[in-house]
């Protein structure tokens, strides 16, 4: 393939003509985009094949991480970066007269996740590669993702994110590879040469439809795999029909039906056929993903008993937890295994990472959904938590009351999570609070009968998409002083530390961030027609609309500045752009009704000429991973405010530190071992500790009532709610938010924190009236990133979790 710039044009131009029959004069930014991706998936065609060879050859031990999400991102940029030739390209472009970016913004944002869970997931996958470890993503190849959003008269507005709509040039579809999977039926029971037998009959057949997607491993000939499932009608009991029975308007029915399990991410289960498509789709994953791992597996001519010597299955969260009773089905019904030969299969190869300290988030189903919907699981789940409870009754002598905790299934609802934890070798938190909260708090009975299996991984970044991608020029100044053996060994970066006060290179650092936060500053004027003050600080708080991650604390001091404006229009304070973006699950009321405040906020701030120079507020719609790559590379702050013990770790707090961004925020998540680096120097704490809402949340003793008697600023925003005023006009109010704090015993400590953060943001205004001690924060606040990077978070699984090695690859010239 090409390795020189005159090698590729020749290449792309003969593509062009063969692909398209176009000449190169014709060609649009979309014909680019194309041509590119047909040409990286040829160059990379042969090293994908040796990859999977070389598996099959060695016998290795790989890793297979099951998520609802792979939020993947844009490919064209990234494959180019791990191929080596990005700048080649880029250069090759230029002279055809082409412009990279205005390729690479044809190119769709994959629809495949909804936000940190899945990214995490997506960084995974690529420090696998670069770092030539076995593993490989198990997902749904989604028709539609989430939603896209549109902002109108301020409030969000959902519309179908068809993301395929125009194909995706990266995927090989495998369709000799697909697999059965079987919903409903009934389970019949026989015995055969003494063992039982269970057969389902009378089921609903579809077939998983494999899509892959080739994982480029950076600096390597290594390419490992992200296989995404697609359900098509199968074996189904309803034939087509030229009669007048209906049965032809059946079929068509049961055809839509099967084509709702990969259609949508995530939907509505605020009623009884979401919940069931819910689970439907988690059992597609499942038991797709696990038969294919079974097929390749048994191409190795090994004993079954040798599964776990060959396969690390790992669940990302609770939604595909169901591949712990599925492995059993596969192992007693297929594979003839008795019951403990296959939980001692099952339970040394699966593996489980917790994500959440949130109750709402650790998954329940009801019994007889799933007895109905899945019964021969539902059988062995039963059977599970009957041997489970036995257990637990010879060891606690019959402490109901601590069995009832740990039980599986409880009261007509089965708990994912415990059975997640029963099932697997192995649980991780995702950041040393996170799990410190479940081995103390959440989970601690769980922790108490099996302490061996409790572990921490600290979440990671892929520096490559967030540093070297999203902010290259930052990315070469870095080389430049330390030298290039950081992309390889991202913890090499805190030899930046010494260049902190140089001079020469703190003034560069300041013409990056300078540049990026003029490209944001274009970005935002061409889309929302909004100038922004490139030298005011870009204050980014970017993530999912939850409130506990508290984007109304960031919005009602927003209105408390701006009241001071009003109150004292010579205020001496630095220019502030305070940027959002965040999606609110369409079901979520109080999340749209804060995304309403936001817009409401900016409307008033950005009309006002008399705070034009000293204050903006812009509303960023449909955040996505594209626009995300534009956001942190210009962010002076970073928004990181969840109520201290929620977040279990955070990545985007990750992704603007790499970027030179100072993080306000709580002790949270991640956040904590980010203090515990760079100290009250470096970072604007503030807020409650978790300790402290634990102990508030126990003792009840928490009003916020008193705290808006006795701060005059928290009751002139919390009226400013619901009287009509500067924020809010006749006919329309923000009520549901207003009673969520006040009358609902603020649940995010919101009110308690406002003091704090307001005291933080004045430290934020005084130490940017400082530039060079500014950009000597954000100079360590980079050197430190090195450690977020995803690749030390996978070494770590690789050791500590899988137990996998790294294949041992020709590497490229």
């Amino acid at each position: 393939m090409f390795d020189n710039k005159e090698c590729f044009k020749e290449m792309f131009k003969k593509e062009l003509v063969s692909q398209l029959g176009k000449p190169v004069s014709q060609a649009t930014d979309a014909d680019v985009y194309s041509i590119l991706g047909i040409l990286i998936r040829e160059r990379v065609g042969e090293d994908w094949a040796n990859t999977n060879q070389k598996l099959k050859a060695d016998k290795a031990r790989q890793v297979y991480y099951f998520s609802m999400e792979f939020l993947i991102g844009r490919q064209l940029g990234n494959n180019l970066l791990n191929l080596g030739v990005l700048e080649l390209v880029r250069d090759g472009l230029r002279e055809l007269g082409f412009d990279l970016e205005a390729a690479e913004e044809e190119e769709s944002d994959p629809g495949l996740g909804n936000g940190g869970l899945g990214r995490l997931a997506a960084c995974f996958l690529d420090s696998l590669a670069a770092q030539q470890l076995p593993g490989h993503g198990c997902g749904i190849r989604y028709r539609y993702g989430l939603f896209e959003q549109k902002i109108v008269d301020g409030h969000q507005v959902e519309l179908p994110d068809y993301w395929l709509q125009r194909g995706n040039v990266w995927e090989v579809c495998r369709e000799d590879k697909k697999v059965e999977v079987r919903f409903g039926g009934e389970v019949h029971m026989s015995e055969r040469d003494g063992q039982l037998h269970f057969e389902l009959a009378g089921f609903e057949s579809i077939w998983a439809i494999p899509y892959d997607i080739p994982v480029i491993g950076s600096g390597s000939s290594q390419v490992n795999t992200l296989r995404l499932w697609s359900a098509r009608p199968g074996k189904g009991p309803i034939k087509p029909s030229t009669g007048n029975d209906g049965s032809y308007y059946n079929y068509l029915n049961y055809y839509r039906s099967v084509e709702s399990v990969s259609e949508f991410l995530y939907p509505d289960d605020s009623e009884f056929e979401g919940k069931l498509l819910r689970l439907k789709q988690q059992y597609f994953l499942c038991s797709a993903g696990l038969q294919s791992i079974l097929r390749t597996f048994d191409k190795l001519e090994l004993p079954i008993t040798l599964l776990p010597d060959k396969a690390a299955i790992h669940i990302n969260d609770t939604h595909p937890t169901l591949v712990i009773p599925e492995l059993m089905r596969i192992l007693m019904d297929e594979k003839r295994c008795s019951w403990e030969e296959a939980w001692h299969i099952t339970n040394r190869t699966v593996s489980y990472t917790n994500h959440t300290t949130l109750s709402e988030a650790l998954e329940k189903w009801p019994v007889a959904m799933v007895k109905q919907l899945l019964p021969r699981i539902y059988m062995i789940i039963e059977e599970l938590n009957k041997r489970f409870c036995a257990e637990l009754l010879e060891r606690y002598s019959g402490d109901q009351n601590r069995i009832s905790q740990l039980a599986i299934i409880y009261g007509d609802q089965i708990r994912m999570a415990n059975l997640a934890i029963v099932g697997s070798y192995s649980i991780n938190g995702v950041a040393a609070l996170h799990t410190e909260i479940l081995k103390k708090r959440e989970m601690k009975a769980f922790y108490e009968l099996y302490p061996e299996r409790f572990n921490n991984k600290t979440n990671g970044i892929s520096h490559r998409r967030w540093l070297m991608h999203a902010n290259p020029d930052l990315s070469r100044l870095i080389t430049e002083v330390i030298g290039s053996r950081w992309i390889t060994q991202p913890q090499e970066m805190i030899g930046l530390i010494k260049y902190a006060e140089d001079r020469s290179f703190v003034e560069r650092v300041r013409e990056v961030k300078r540049e990026n936060k003029l490209r944001l500053a274009k970005y935002v004027r061409d889309k929302l027609h909004i100038s922004i003050d490139p030298d005011s600080i870009f204050d980014v708080q970017a993530k999912r609309l939850h409130a506990y991650k508290r984007q109304l604390l960031n919005v009602l001091h927003m209105m408390h500045l701006y009241n001071q404006l009003k109150d004292n229009p010579s205020a001496d304070i630095a220019p502030r752009t305070f940027l959002f973006s965040a999606k609110a699950a369409p079901g979520y009321y109080l999340a749209k009704n804060i995304i309403k405040l936001i817009n409401t906020v900016a409307d008033t701030v950005n009309r006002d000429q008399m705070v034009r120079d000293k204050m903006k507020v812009v509303f960023l719609e449909n955040y996505s991973v594209s626009l995300a790559e534009k956001l942190i590379p210009a962010a002076d702050v970073s928004e990181q405010i969840s109520t201290a013990g929620k977040e279990a770790s955070g990545t985007g707090n990750m992704k603007f530190m790499m970027n030179g961004a100072l993080t306000i925020g709580t002790l949270d998540g991640a956040n904590v071992e980010m203090y515990d680096m760079l100290g009250d120097d470096n970072m604007f704490l503030f807020g409650l500790r978790a300790e402290q809402v634990m102990e508030y949340n126990q003792n009840g003793e928490y009003s916020p009532w008193h705290i808006y008697h006795v701060d005059s600023r928290v009751k002139e925003v919390m009226d400013q709610l619901i009287h009509p005023g500067r924020f809010c006009s006749e006919g329309q109010d923000f009520e549901s938010i207003y009673q969520s704090v006040l009358h609902h015993q603020d649940e995010f400590f919101v009110l308690k924190d406002f003091a704090s953060y307001v005291e933080a943001h004045l430290r934020i205004d005084l130490a940017y009236r400082n530039p060079n001690d500014w950009l000597k924060k954000s100079i360590l606040n980079i050197a430190h990133s090195g450690k977020f990077s995803s690749d030390h978070t996978i070494k770590q699984y690789a050791s500590g979790i899988w137990n996998i090695e790294p294949l041992i690859m020709q590497e490229k010239k």
